[in-house]
């Protein structure tokens, strides 16, 4: 009998030691979305008014599943499903893909940071962007620059990509990217990326860099980093170059005082052998100077207003007399019905400077036939 008992303690004693392990490996799955809809009215597209009903107008509509898995030892894996979609007509974004927006999985570790493999964003939008007017919490996609020439409202979203981000190390973050070509020419449309940030208190600053090798004839039928065809089927406007060389830098400062915000940021984007405005395979730039603030009048009420000056250079233009410059003049209001759901008020106004050279807003619907475009638009976005 005594050696019964001895038995089955051992026993007992040995599933535990086995379900210790176990008891950390606690995960968690979530659901979550953001449906944005609206109705603009943009004053000239090729030249007549324009009247829709809009999808994703600031924010782009969304649903997605999120996980995690504790590993023991500080270690979690985690993954990410991000699917875009048109709230007006129920059609996938993103070019057709089902998880168009994200789709990726990795390991974060406690001490030494994140590595993710899979479909997600490079570090201009992760590190300089959330100081621009096109971070998620302000303007987003209808306050982005002309063209979306930098990339900072993701136009482009980088597949075959592996990503490190670190921790929070007292204030300062940082992170770099690498997006495979997948082709046996290893060069040819490949990407890569760095950024930091830093927030201490009221301050916060943040600089980054982009570089797009091969893109021309880059497709959706390329298993290649990038797909130039996708922001023309986001509407979102991206630039369109087809360049052999794309790069883009820059950064940016904000600061906070009481109920006010007040920034300023810098992009370059630099396109080599574009074919765009007229260039004879020659290059193409622009230089992106924006100004912007917020400032919350109420718990409820909210205002912010942006300027961008993009000052653009045309190498050996065939088409234009002059190099294309453009100012954008942005305002926003938005009303909290609830901790998920508001209302918002948008008014935009573009003029384009330069001989040929029309006003087109990202997500105006089209291009202006002069120099000026505007573009007011009210919504409802709802968060679950």
């Amino acid at each position: 009998m005594n050696h019964q008992k001895v038995s089955l303690a051992a026993s007992a004693a040995a599933a535990a030691a086995f379900a210790a392990p176990l008891a950390h490996a606690q995960s968690s799955v979530a659901l979550y979305g953001l449906i944005d809809a609206g109705v603009m009215y943009t004053n000239n597209v090729n030249g007549h008014p324009l009247w829709q009903a809009t999808s994703g107008n600031v924010n782009g509509s969304r649903v997605g599943v999120r996980g995690t898995e504790d590993l023991g030892g500080g270690v979690k894996a985690l993954f990410v499903i991000e699917t875009g979609f048109n709230v007006q007509n129920g059609k996938l974004g993103q070019d057709g893909r089902i998880f168009g927006r994200a789709a990726y999985v990795g390991l974060a570790d406690e001490r030494f940071g994140t590595l993710t493999l899979g479909r997600q964003y490079d570090s201009l939008v992760d590190y300089v962007a959330p100081l621009s007017a096109t971070t998620a919490t302000f303007g987003d996609a209808s306050f982005a620059h002309p063209f979306d020439n930098d990339n900072l409202n993701h136009s482009l979203r980088i597949s075959n990509a592996v990503k490190y981000t670190s921790n929070d190390y007292s204030g300062l973050k940082f992170g770099a990217l690498y997006a495979f070509s997948n082709q046996s020419d290893f060069a040819a449309n490949r990407l890569y990326s760095v950024g930091a940030s830093y927030g201490n208190g009221p301050l916060a600053i943040a600089a980054g860099y982009l570089q797009m090798n091969g893109t021309t004839g880059a497709s959706a039928s390329s298993a290649g980093a990038v797909d130039l065809a996708e922001s023309a089927a986001n509407g979102r406007g991206g630039f369109q170059s087809g360049a052999k060389r794309m790069r883009s830098f820059g950064g940016g400062i904000d600061y906070r005082f009481g109920p006010a915000t007040a920034g300023f940021l810098f992009t370059r984007a630099d396109y080599a052998g574009s074919t765009s405005f007229g260039s004879a395979d020659g290059d193409v730039s622009f230089d992106n100077y924006e100004v912007n603030g917020r400032y919350a009048l109420t718990p409820r009420v909210s205002v912010g207003a942006a300027y961008t000056f993009t000052d653009g250079h045309v190498d050996r233009t065939t088409t234009f007399g002059a190099d294309p410059k453009w100012q954008s003049v942005d305002l926003q209001a938005v009303y909290t019905l609830s901790r998920r759901t508001d209302l918002y008020a948008e008014a935009i106004y573009q003029h384009a400077c330069g001989h040929n050279h029309v006003a087109f807003l990202n997500t105006a619907g089209g291009a202006s036939s002069t120099a000026n475009q505007v573009v007011a638009t009210a919504g409802l976005r709802a968060r679950f």
